[in-house]
C-alpha cells in the first residue's frame, strides 16, 4: 500500500515541502530509503522501527520503501522521522482515518521510546506550510510557541508517537497552540539586564556609541586592559532602537534554522548580540558548510558583532567579512546550490593599543619596542578599516569617577533619542531600498546630504592635513557629523559636529602608534 505524508527540507533561511512517500509491498525483503538522504536521514528507519514497536504496533517484514520527493534536492537531518513513522503505520493500515495525512506537514525526530525531540528551522517550515495551504502543522512539544507563531495555520504540539496517533484517531485529542505574538513581542523589548547608567564615568564613549548607535555605524574602541572596552560593548543593544516586527520575523528565522532557539520561544525580541571568539574560522563566521547554515554575522543580523581583541583573529577571517558588510548579505555557492543569508550587522570591536596594552596610557609606560604597536596594528587592513566609521580612544576611570555615587544616564533616556535620529533618517532615505541609516549612504548620497558650509569646508580642511588624516577619513567624517546633526535635531551640519567627527578617526592620523 503506498501512502504519502508531508514533511519539510530548510535550505538557507527558507523551507521547500517534501513528499514522504512510503509504500510496502508484499513481494520482496528490506528498507530502503531513496530521495538524496543523508546518514541522518538513513538511520531513520532504524529509529522509526525502534519507536514503532515501542508502541506494540509493527513493523513490516516485506519490503518497504521510503521515497523523499523531489529526488533530487539533498535530504538532511533527524526531523523526518515522524512523517515516515506515521506513513509507516498508514502504509500498514494501523493509522485511523489516513486519508487526513495529507492535510499535515508533521516534523519530529523519534526516540527509540517514541518520544518526539525538537527539531530546527520549525518558523520558516510553518511559513512555507501555511503558504501551501496545509490544514495544520504537527510539530514537537518544544517547538510549538515558535511554529505557533504563524497566523492562519493550527499548530499542533506533541510529546510522543501516540500523541499524533490519538490525533488522527480524534482530532479534538490535541489543542492547537495559540501564541498572542504582538503582545510578547512588546513586553519583551525593553527588559534587559544590563544598562548604561551602570557604567561609571566615561561618557565620551558613551556619546561615541550613542552616534553609533543612531547612524547605524560601525566603531573600534581602542584602549588598555581593563578600561571597560567589553563593558560598553555590551550594552550598545539597549540603547538601539527596538525591533520591528518584521525585522524581529527575519531574525527568529535564521535563529531556528540555525538551533539558536531556546525551547519554547518565540520571536527573537531583542537585537542580537553575538560575540564569537577570536579562535573562529572563516566557515563559523560567515557561514557554510555541507549544508550551508548561518555564521555568526548572520545571527548578528538587525543586531550587533561584537568582535572583541580584533587584532588577535586571524586575517582571513577578517577579510571575508568586508563583502558582507557592504552588501549586508552573504552568498554561500556550492555546487548546486546558492544560498543567501542575510547579515545586515553593526561591527563593534575592540583591541589593546600595542601588545603589553599600554600604549598612550596616562600612568604606565608602554614596554614596546620601536615598530611593534605599528606592527600590531597593521594586522587590522586598510579596507577593513575603510569600513569602520568611529576610532574611539578608550582610557582607564579615574578612582574619583568609579567611587562616584552620582546616577549616570540611563539607557532608556539614550534610547529615546537615537529613535528620534533614527526617524529623521527613515523620512530621509524612505525611497531609497536597502538604505534606511546614514552609515549606509552612497557617495553620490553624501554629496546630496552632506552639505557643509564654507566654515565648516574650512575646519575640514586644516584637520585633514594639521591631523595627517587619510583620505579615505573624509567621507566617514561626513557622514558621522550628519548623524551628530540627527541628534541634535539640526538640518545644517554645523562645525562644531565636524569638529565632533574629526575626534573620531584616531587610527587615520599617519604614523599613529609610532
Amino acid at each position: 500500500m503506498l501512502v504519502k505524508t508531508f514533511g519539510s527540507a530548510v535550505y538557507g533561511v527558507e523551507a521547500i515541502s517534501i513528499t514522504v512517500e512510503v509504500n510496502v509491498n508484499s513481494q520482496g525483503r528490506n528498507y530502503y530509503i531513496v530521495g538524496l538522504p543523508d546518514n541522518a536521514v538513513k538511520e531513520s528507519l532504524q529509529r522509526v522501527e525502534s519507536a514503532i514497536k515501542s508502541i506494540d504496533a509493527y513493523m513490516p517484514r516485506t519490503k518497504l520503501v521510503v521515497n523523499l520527493a523531489p529526488a533530487d534536492i539533498k535530504k538532511s537531518g533527524s526531523a523526518f522521522d515522524l512523517p515516515i513513522a506515521m506513513g509507516t503505520l498508514a502504509a500498514t493500515e494501523q493509522l485511523e482515518n489516513p486519508e487526513r495525512l495529507e492535510k499535515f506537514v508533521i516534523m519530529g525526530e523519534l526516540s527509540l521510546d517514541g518520544a518526539i525531540r525538537p527539531i530546527k528551522g520549525a518558523l520558516p517550515i510553518a511559513i512555507q506550510a501555511r503558504k501551501e495551504g496545509f490544514e495544520g502543522f504537527i510539530v514537537p512539544l518544544a517547538n510549538a510557541r515558535e511554529a505557533g507563531m504563524v497566523n492562519n495555520l493550527k499548530v499542533y504540539g506533541v510529546e510522543h508517537i501516540n500523541d499524533v496517533i490519538a490525533f488522527f484517531k480524534d482530532e479534538n485529542s490535541l489543542q492547537p497552540t495559540v501564541v498572542n505574538t504582538r503582545d510578547e513581542f512588546a513586553e519583551a523589548q525593553s527588559n534587559f539586564d544590563v544598562d548604561f547608567s551602570e557604567v561609571k564615568g566615561q561618557e565620551n564613549i558613551k556619546r561615541a556609541l550613542e552616534i553609533a548607535a543612531a547612524g547605524g555605524h560601525n566603531a573600534i574602541l581602542i584602549g588598555p586592559p581593563g578600561a571597560g572596552k567589553t563593558m560598553l560593548a555590551k550594552r550598545l543593544p539597549t540603547i538601539l532602537p527596538p525591533l520591528t516586527l518584521l525585522e524581529a520575523l527575519e531574525t527568529t528565522k535564521i535563529h531556528s534554522v540555525a538551533g539558536k532557539l531556546p525551547e519554547n520561544a518565540t520571536l527573537v525580541s531583542k537585537r542580537p548580540f553575538r560575540s564569537p571568539h577570536h579562535t573562529i574560522s572563516d566557515v563559523a563566521l560567515v557561514g557554510g558548510g555541507g549544508i550551508p547554515q548561518p555564521g555568526e554575522i548572520s545571527l548578528a543580523h538587525n543586531g550587533v558583532l561584537f568582535l572583541d581583541e580584533l587584532p588577535e583573529f586571524k586575517r582571513t577571517v577578517l577579510e571575508v567579512m568586508r563583502q558582507p558588510m557592504e552588501e549586508r548579505k552573504v552568498t554561500i555557492s556550492r555546487a548546486k546550490v546558492a544560498l543567501d543569508f542575510p547579515a545586515s550587522f553593526m561591527l563593534i570591536a575592540s583591541m589593546n593599543p600595542c601588545p603589553c596594552g599600554y600604549f598612550n596610557h596616562p600612568e604606565r609606560a608602554c614596554t614596546c619596542g620601536p615598530g611593534v604597536v605599528q606592527k600590531y596594528l597593521s594586522r587590522i587592513s586598510g579596507p577593513l578599516l575603510d569600513r569602520i566609521d568611529l576610532h574611539v580612544e578608550v582610557t582607564p576611570v579615574a578612582f574619583s569617577e568609579l567611587s562616584s555615587i552620582r546616577n549616570a544616564e540611563k539607557s532608556e533616556q539614550i534610547r529615546e533619542r537615537v529613535i528620534r535620529a533614527r526617524d529623521l533618517q527613515a523620512e530621509r532615505y524612505k525611497g531609497v531600498a536597502g538604505t534606511y541609516a546614514n552609515a549606509q549612504m552612497s557617495s553620490k548620497m553624501l554629496k546630496e546630504i552632506c552639505v557643509i558650509s564654507t566654515a565648516g569646508a574650512n575646519l575640514l580642511k586644516v584637520a585633514m592635513e594639521r591631523l595627517n588624516l587619510s583620505a579615505r577619513a573624509y567621507d566617514r567624517i561626513l557622514k558621522v557629523s550628519r548623524t551628530i546633526a540627527d541628534l541634535a535635531g539640526s538640518e545644517d551640519i554645523k562645525p562644531e559636529y565636524l569638529a565632533e567627527a574629526i575626534q573620531y578617526r584616531s587610527l587615520d592620523r599617519e604614523g599613529w602608534g609610532g
